[in-house]
């Protein structure tokens, strides 16, 4: 697939199809790692942190436990 770069302020963009980040699995504003190997430009989800799902299920187990202190804290 061929893509232009598109002028965006002071800096040139590569725009990526619904269909492309469908595939590898990306959601707008989602992180992305550029990694540069000889005269090509390698782009990939940047998986960094534990993720949303393990996240949400962490919390559902700890907030019964925890509710109480949890409160305390927030005020």
């Amino acid at each position: 697939m061929v893509k232009k770069l598109q002028q965006v302020g002071n800096s040139h963009a590569i725009v990526l199809d619904r269909a492309i980040r469908e595939a590898i699995g990306l959601q707008p504003d989602d992180a992305v790692q550029i990694t540069v190997s000889g005269d090509s430009l390698i782009i990939t989800p940047a998986r960094v942190g534990l993720g949303k799902g393990v996240v949400t299920k962490s919390l559902k187990k700890i907030r019964p436990r925890y509710r109480v202190m949890l409160r305390n804290l927030a005020k």
